[in-house]
């Protein structure tokens, strides 16, 4: 099946959507630094990028038309700096918002189906209706803007023509949802907005996948019997012993279904810490420390028996002192990149492009490898079933 992958950035999305089976058959992204890893991991004939046709520009600039055949899959991670937390909420006011694009994407390619995700920040109440005019477009993506017509009348134009009942020309039926990466096996509590849409000629009947893994099941492997630490070879005088934590376990009657979440431990365990054994560490691609890390109030870090805390992008993390693990000591330190890219769940083979603070934006702003393929893998299948 084809795809598109617009704002591919470092390629969390993109690898996921490549591992669920998609051939990608134009890959865009403006950030040079980001076009260079991937680059890099191409020369490096990494599986999952290594036939990428990569071009480095302004997705505004791109020529969709360009591309021949029909397309079965169009995805994308449009700039999210416009409705980020850390970000001036400036949104459909800021030019670096790149939704436009993406609906143009739409309406151009005509996919029989699309998959966009952004930060769980544009679903906050002061973007509600900025959202549904996200929704609107997407749904109805021919209705475009009349020149120099306010957002606001754009938007009520759709509502008048949804409302109608009767609907001509190209037509998506869409659903979005707010996950939380953790609950798909991914060692970090990130949670990220996704709007899924079928073209509605298609038939598909479509649900967001279902949690695989849960806190409960973690709290019982910690607290019930114990094999989170026995598979770890933690001491008992070592274990953690959160009265909270324990208290919530011994309500359960029995053992929860699904996976326990992922922790830091379960992520990284078998990499040398870089501070404390830095010779041996250094035989690992991306893995060395970065100095500098401290903790204080409302900063202080990822516990290590815990998923992760929401890898930012930036030196220090927004609003800052985060992207560090703290270990069962207290004390704290930067993850490496090539921990930050096992919280994200790339690929171990995956090289980044760039200094550890240039890596850590490319980490940062990147969807969770995991997370896009569990997303894309139900996608497809709903497409295969209504071919």
């Amino acid at each position: 099946m084809k795809s598109v992958e617009l704002f591919v950035g470092a390629g969390g999305l993109g690898i996921g959507v490549s591992q669920a089976g998609f051939n990608p058959i134009a890959v865009v992204d403006w950030d040079r630094w980001a076009c260079d890893t991937i680059r890099q991991n191409k020369d490096r004939g990494l599986a999952a990028m290594k036939d990428w046709p990569l071009t480095e520009g302004d997705v505004s600039l791109f020529d969709f038309k360009g591309l021949s055949g029909p397309v079965d899959l169009v995805t994308g991670g449009p700039p999210c700096q416009p409705f980020s937390l850390g970000g001036q909420h400036q949104a459909f006011l800021d030019k670096r918002d790149m939704f436009p694009q993406a609906i143009r994407s739409v309406r151009e390619l005509k996919p029989r189906s699309f998959i966009f995700e952004n930060v769980k920040g544009l679903t906050r109440s002061a973007f509600s209706n900025y959202l549904e005019y996200i929704r609107l477009q997407l749904r109805h993506p021919d209705m475009v803007a009349r020149k120099e017509e306010p957002w606001l009348d754009h938007l009520a134009r759709l509502e008048d023509y949804e409302t109608k009942g009767r609907h001509d020309g190209l037509l998506y039926n869409v659903v979005m949802r707010v996950l939380n990466a953790a609950n798909y096996g991914v060692p970090q509590k990130r949670e990220r907005v996704f709007i899924v849409g079928f073209r509605a000629d298609t038939g598909v009947e479509w649900h967001f996948p279902a949690a695989t893994h849960s806190q409960d099941a973690l709290l019982w492997s910690k607290y019930r019997d114990g094999f989170y630490w026995d598979k770890h070879r933690i001491a008992k005088k070592d274990r953690s012993t959160s009265c909270r934590s324990a208290a919530r376990a011994g309500r359960f009657q029995e053992m929860p279904t699904g996976e326990p979440w992922q922790t830091v431990r379960d992520a990284i365990t078998d990499l040398p810490d870089p501070e404390l054994c830095p010779g041996v560490a250094s035989r690992y691609h991306d893995h060395k420390l970065q100095p500098g890390a401290r903790s204080y109030q409302g900063h202080t870090g990822s516990p290590l028996d815990e998923p992760a805390k929401t890898l930012k992008a930036g030196v220090h993390g927004v609003p800052g002192g985060e992207n560090m693990l703290r270990r069962a000591d207290g004390s704290v330190r930067y993850f490496s990149v090539r921990e930050s890219a096992r919280l994200q769940t790339f690929p171990d083979k995956m090289v980044f492009h760039g200094s550890w603070t240039e890596a850590m934006r490319q980490l940062g702003n990147a969807v969770p490898c995991q997370l896009g393929a569990a997303v894309a893998i139900q996608v497809r299948s709903c497409l295969i079933q209504n071919a």
